[in-house]
């Protein structure tokens, strides 16, 4: 499975990444989780991977997307949009 993550930069910016690689830096909250997501579903649709969209939360890690088999995302995922 392939993870695109965020990860905050400082108090007001994130950035997007593929594993450990940053992608993209300097991003809004909103844009980042837009831009993963559909970084997320051009993988998966090109490449038929597993690919999992997520970011740290208070507690624990908060998944945003989770596409597997078809080109929908899971219903925890398609809720969290």
């Amino acid at each position: 499975m392939v993870t695109i993550s965020l990860k905050q930069s400082n108090a007001d910016t994130w950035t997007v990444r593929r594993c450990q690689i940053a992608l993209f830096s300097d991003l809004k909250l909103g844009p980042a989780i837009n831009l993963a997501r559909e970084i997320a579903r051009d993988e998966h649709q090109r490449m038929g991977r597993e690919v999992c969209v997520e970011m740290p939360g208070p507690t624990s890690t908060i998944v945003l997307a989770h596409y597997v088999n078809g080109d929908v995302p899971d219903a925890a995922a398609a809720m969290a949009a």
